[in-house]
């Protein structure tokens, strides 16, 4: 890590310091499988994905994720968010400090950042990062069709670079999402290029399994062990592919029943050593919560009782997975 200016308060030096800590792990991952590391914890540690509580204000949704034994929320702060960018500097205090009346993490949000120049998203990073932000998900990339896809790994890998030199400077962490279809990242190979010259500090990969094995079928393995040494984040859901009016598609369902093999992902995991921030995404049929409306179709109590399934789930798998 570079050298600090002088005028750091000691908030944000201690606060750098344990970046510079969290990020070491993440540094020293090998090629080959390790054994599976005893620092890591016997109780996964998840963030709710803010996005399918939108329909509640700040406090009801702190509230609701703390009922349900979450240990923090992955705040939306984006348009359609639950924090607008626009508004970060009045909105997400408020938003903190319901996080915080119910004992939960401030730790991980979900942004459109991306563009180092942006005076708005500047802002939310810095926002943030002043509230004890340490992980934030950036926006997702596309290929232009008037360039070649090397061409764009090259603008793109010079984005990644000067959004890094922000981050650090706000000591927050960045993570780039794997999306499925024809988004940059889609294919996770792609992203090599692109964060291989980075410090490998403060901007890396948001891995989601689910993305993953949609493009990479009994391939994910080899992507997720190409891709691992990035990782900083990680989100959880499940897919199976079905016929929806005639036409193959992938479609979520709840964690367990799909094609996610979670007992081999996270004995990987625990492999690999990765430790990271995690956030579950709930995108099947919530009466519109999986959409992030405002209004929902079913009973709010039916809603929390999918997802709560899904996180115990994930508890169980992660506990019984070697």
């Amino acid at each position: 890590m570079s050298k600090l200016p002088t005028n750091f308060s000691r908030r944000e030096f201690a606060k750098i310091s344990a970046l510079g800590l969290a990020s070491i792990p993440l540094m020293s991952f090998q090629n080959d499988i390790n054994p599976t590391d005893s620092s890591l914890p016997e109780r996964l540690n998840v963030h709710l994905f803010s996005k399918h509580l939108q329909f509640l204000d700040y406090n009801d949704m702190s509230a609701a994720a703390a009922d349900m034994g979450f240990d923090g929320i992955d705040l939306t702060v984006r348009p359609k968010g639950h924090v607008l960018p626009e508004q970060v500097e009045t909105d997400l205090p408020k938003a903190v400090e319901a996080m915080k009346k119910y004992g939960l993490n401030i730790q991980m949000m979900s942004t459109n950042v991306w563009d180092a120049k942006n005076l708005v998203q500047k802002t939310v990073l810095e926002t943030a990062s002043k509230l004890g932000f340490t992980h934030y998900r950036s926006a997702w990339l596309t290929y232009p069709e008037n360039k070649s896809i090397k061409e764009s790994q090259a603008l793109f890998a010079k984005q990644a670079k000067e959004l890094e030199l922000l981050n650090e400077k706000f000591g927050i962490v960045g993570g780039y999402q794997n999306i499925s279809g024809k988004y940059v990242g889609a294919p996770i190979w792609d992203l090599i290029p692109i964060l291989e010259g980075t410090k490998n500090k403060f901007l890396g990969s948001q891995y989601d399994i689910r993305h993953a094995v949609i493009e990479g079928g009994e391939s994910w393995e080899l992507g997720l062990r190409v891709i691992q040494p990035f990782i900083n984040s990680i989100v959880l859901k499940d897919v199976k592919w079905g016929v929806v009016n005639g036409k193959w598609e992938p479609i979520n369902v709840p964690c367990g029943e799909g094609m996610v093999d979670f007992k081999r992902y996270f004995s990987l995991l625990k492999a690999y050593k990765i430790n990271v921030p995690v956030s579950l995404h709930v995108e099947y049929d919530l009466g519109g919560a999986e959409k992030g409306l405002t209004k929902i179709s079913i009973d709010k109590k039916e809603v929390l009782k999918r997802i709560k399934k899904d996180l115990d789930f994930l508890q169980d798998a992660w506990k019984n997975a070697e």
